[in-house]
């Protein structure tokens, strides 16, 4: 069992997905279960299923001296940096520890894969990319963070954690491993994943997506709904409002793409992140749910949950606000968690309307009010990658 760790404080986050830019546009959302999923418009044959897909995103335009770096994935980047002021805030920290002393940790599970399948629809007869397609660093799973990386000016360690629906969130427990360790005094965290064929037919073809608005945990659920959103979050020492109390990752090992029957795994990245955050599970307000509206995954975390934790905590998945976002969901999920305890406020289960009575009574289909302390965040990915995030109250609150 791993030791308790020094929190580390969380001085700037935003996130920007299907319910609109900013932290503002999400907690509006939360606060009054409003729903961004909407009937599938991607592509020239959309599969019949609801998306969340983000507003704005073929209208922006990356700066001249940027352009080089065009395509959907880097540009939901770019527009999700614009909000609550973060581009600014790293540009502080930049300015007090020095460009190589802040690390950037990055998730993403299909990175810019989009503008390469329009490339392969552009060969020419000797089946060579156009000229203007000819960008290996755009067509490169690693295309986000440098792009990432050139836009704030950062030159510390620059990683790309690529483990499916469980990557943007791991990238807290390696920017927790890197500060410790003093390789680096901060670090900026994140995640950006858009919309693309790859995508939406993949995941059709595993039978996991829905025709309908997606329903976690309801007894009646038929699948996931897939999602864009871009979130980032700057991490560094010392005590603040907000903190990064602990973390958990672990690692199934038991199938491509359905998870521990038991959920040993994700029991295991539970029991590690409460041990680093040095709480029990009755200090737990909040839970974020991984509930992505898949027969397994809910049936799974919904017994972890309804066997570990009080009937008294309140838990519920937002991915019915958002769409499943893939390697973007942990950080849009932190930023949930870190907007619970700022304001208050616990969301509820959008669309949802019969839970599935195998489940217990912590999941919760309305939003609730009042102190959070401590959250818990679960991400849980394919091939059994799991991590589970505890998040609290710091004493500058």
């Amino acid at each position: 069992m791993p030791s308790r760790i020094p929190p580390l404080k969380i001085s700037a986050y935003t996130a920007t997905s299907a319910v609109g830019s900013g932290k503002e546009s999400l907690a509006t959302a939360l606060e009054s279960s409003r729903s961004g999923l909407r009937p599938n418009d991607f592509g020239d044959a959309p599969l019949d299923t609801w998306i969340g897909r983000v507003e704005g995103v073929e209208e922006v335009r990356l700066p001249e001296a940027l352009a080089h770096w065009d395509c959907r994935n880097n540009r939901l980047a770019w527009l999700g940096l614009q909000a609550d002021g973060f581009e600014q805030a790293v540009a502080a920290a930049r300015e007090k520890y020095g460009a190589s002393r802040i690390a950037l940790i990055l998730g993403t599970s299909t990175s810019s894969i989009g503008e390469t399948e329009l490339a392969y629809t552009q060969l020419d007869a000797e089946g060579h990319f156009p000229a203007d397609q000819r960008r290996p660093e755009v067509h490169t799973p690693h295309s986000l963070t440098m792009f990432v990386q050139e836009v704030l000016g950062l030159e510390g360690p620059c990683e790309t954690i690529s483990t499916a629906c469980s990557s943007s969130a791991k990238v807290f427990a390696s920017a927790e491993r890197l500060i410790r360790l003093g390789l680096v005094d901060a670090a900026v965290v994140g995640g950006v994943d858009t919309l693309c064929g790859s995508v939406l037919f993949g995941f059709n073809s595993l039978e996991l997506v829905s025709n309908q608005p997606c329903r976690p945990f309801d007894a009646a659920r038929g699948g996931i709904s897939l999602g864009e959103a871009a979130g980032f979050a700057l991490l560094e020492r010392g005590a603040g409002a907000l903190e990064l109390l602990g973390y958990g990752e672990a690692s199934d090992a038991h199938h491509m793409s359905t998870p521990h029957p038991e959920g040993l795994g994700a029991e295991r990245a539970l029991n590690d992140a409460l041990a680093r955050a040095g709480l029990g599970t009755d200090a737990i307000d909040y839970i974020n749910m991984h509930g992505t509206a898949s027969m397994k995954n809910d049936e799974v975390e919904g017994a972890l949950v309804g066997r570990r934790f009080p009937a008294t905590t309140h838990a519920s998945s937002t991915k019915g606000f958002t769409g499943h976002t893939l390697g973007a969901a942990g950080i849009v999920e932190a930023v949930i968690s870190l907007l619970a305890i700022e304001r208050g406020l616990k969301p509820g289960t959008v669309n949802t309307t019969v839970i599935d009575p195998d489940f217990g009574p912590q999941i919760r289909l309305r939003p609730a009010h009042g102190e959070v302390r401590y959250v818990l965040s679960n991400s849980f990915g394919f091939g059994g990658n799991n991590c589970s995030l505890v998040f609290g109250k710091g004493a500058a609150a």
